[in-house]
């Protein structure tokens, strides 16, 4: 009887130390899982032309603004939640909102595929409209992306880098 009150009692301290197998507590999050203190979550910062992302829903898209300052061209790449690989879609044009100096404007940027996209569909889209560019280099300008993505309307804040001395969002 006494061996099992002594076997009893050591199983019962294995439940509250924990100890066994089967425990079910899981590995510590990491950035690479995308899960855990937002911290430690891995945002990229540069797209893969160099150009300033673009957050699309909650990162599960990115789009990457890319501005030659010499030509005016503004060109806008689609991409993947890791801003790594393009996105093409079948739309013929995408638009940029902006908003100065009280006032509201639209431009369009159009469908311009690149070599890999398939037939029929766009990554890229730009514009060569100077205004745009321009407009885009003013601090004061709030600028918005609009793009349907498998049929899911995106908007994302265009937060365009100039002159901060970082890599990124111009070719000069």
């Amino acid at each position: 009887m006494k061996f099992l009150n002594g076997l009893a009692s050591v199983a019962g301290l294995m439940l509250v130390l924990g100890v066994g197998c089967g425990t079910n507590t899981p590995p510590p999050p990491t950035a690479e899982s995308g899960h855990g203190d937002h911290a430690q979550h891995l945002h990229p910062t540069v797209g893969p032309h160099k150009g300033d992302l673009i957050e699309l829903g909650d990162e599960e898209y990115h789009a990457e603004l890319v501005h030659d300052e010499a030509t005016g061209k503004v060109t806008i790449y689609l991409l993947d939640a890791a801003a790594k690989q393009t996105v093409s879609i079948a739309d013929t044009e995408i638009s940029i909102n902006i908003k100065h100096d009280g006032q509201g404007e639209q431009f369009k940027l159009a469908a311009a595929a690149d070599q890999n996209d398939p037939a029929g569909e766009s990554s890229r889209f730009m514009s060569s409209d100077k205004e745009l560019a321009e407009d885009l280099d003013h601090e004061t300008v709030e600028a918005q992306l609009v793009v349907t993505i498998k049929g899911k309307q995106y908007r994302g804040a265009i937060k365009h880098q100039h002159g901060d001395g970082k890599e990124g969002g111009h070719k000069h």
